[in-house]
């Protein structure tokens, strides 16, 4: 749900519906105009125009609850629209509470969730207007959204999305990731799970939905949405002085080798060295990846292949990256240790275990 909402009204109506909201959703906040005060502390209550409001409110939060007309919140956002992966979410309520209405970025946004939400303690009809929504089938634009996936090629998004909801029929090809990521009782009948990424290129599918934590050639591209499952983390052996540079020259050539995504990685694993150190908080900071630190003496009980006396002796176990690597997923060593000169060491595992 989304982390910043505020409710605005304007009328006496509006303002009993924002603080049944508010009494559900502590988190939100309320603003009225300041003509209807009553002198509550609960609610913000404004001086400016409505519309200037509204505008400012989309700018800064992700999810706006409008208790006036449709037409005039339409009216209000229109100039300040973008694309659906940036809009908050709009849902618009009538003055009654009869309706509580999706109306911008239902999925990405989460509006459509937002919807359902407040409708169900208001007592009122949501109403959801998106096509996967009303036709029960998959949200192209959603798929593993609750476990942190990411898109790789987000303009395929729309013409998939299009095919879906038509009914064509649609490949699914998965290789790595959460199992349990249709919530339905089976997939639409024009969805077919396929058991090798080759199939996806089939004249017989229109689109394809490809998981998968490798790299996907071209023609294969072309014509799916790709999934980037957090599956993978990276270990990587450094000393405190080793730069950004060095750190990305060494996971890039690695996954480029090894046909391996970097939108993958959930995490990065290494050794606790007293201090952080500046050139992998850079990195990771680049990448967006958390860094999972350990120290010494939990890395020295981890059995890897490639153990080494001078690590040992420098570090006081016989392995960091592979050992990080292999102790944070619990799972399968994918890539073993490579080095890069002058003092980084770089492995890779699959995590271990997912819902089936």
């Amino acid at each position: 749900m989304a982390s910043k909402t505020a409710v605005v009204a304007i009328t006496k109506h509006g303002i009993e519906i924002a603080r049944k909201i508010k009494g559900k959703m502590p988190e939100v906040e309320v603003y009225v105009p300041a003509k209807h005060s009553d002198g509550g502390a609960d609610i913000n209550w404004f001086s400016e125009q409505s519309t200037q409001l509204v505008a400012s409110l989309f700018k800064s939060h992700d999810a706006l609850i409008c208790v006036f007309s449709l037409g005039a919140v339409i009216r209000m956002v229109a100039p300040y629209l973008v694309d659906k992966k940036s809009d908050p979410a709009v849902i618009v309520i009538d003055d009654r509470a009869n309706y509580v209405i999706s109306a911008l970025s239902g999925h990405l946004g989460g509006a459509n969730a937002l919807a359902r939400l407040v409708a169900s303690f208001l007592g009122a009809k949501p109403v959801i207007t998106t096509a996967a929504d009303v036709n029960e089938t998959i949200a192209v634009d959603l798929v593993g959204r609750e476990f942190g996936w990411t898109i790789e090629n987000f303009d395929n998004v729309t013409k998939t999305s299009a095919l879906m909801v038509n009914e064509e029929r649609i490949a699914i090809y998965q290789d790595a990731g959460e199992r349990n990521w249709w919530q339905g009782q089976q997939l639409p009948k024009n969805v077919t799970v396929v058991d090798n990424i080759e199939k996806v290129k089939s004249p017989d599918f229109k689109a394809a939905l490809v998981i998968t934590d490798k790299m996907v050639d071209q023609d294969v591209v072309a014509k799916s949405v790709v999934y980037r499952p957090k599956t993978l983390v990276v270990g990587i052996g450094l000393h405190w002085d080793t730069n950004k540079e060095t750190i990305e020259s060494g996971v890039t050539a690695v996954f480029k080798e090894k046909g391996l995504a970097l939108k993958s990685v959930r995490n990065i694993a290494s050794v606790d060295r007293g201090a952080r150190v500046k050139g992998l908080d850079e990195f990771a900071g680049q990448y967006g990846m958390p860094v999972q630190i350990y120290k010494k003496e939990d890395l020295a009980k981890v059995e890897v292949p490639n153990p080494s006396p001078a690590v040992q002796k420098f570090e006081g176990t016989a392995s960091v990256s592979e050992a990080s690597a292999i102790l944070d997923s619990k799972g399968e060593l994918i890539v073993q240790k490579q080095k890069f000169p002058p003092n980084l060491t770089v492995a890779v595992c699959r995590v271990a275990d997912f819902s089936q």
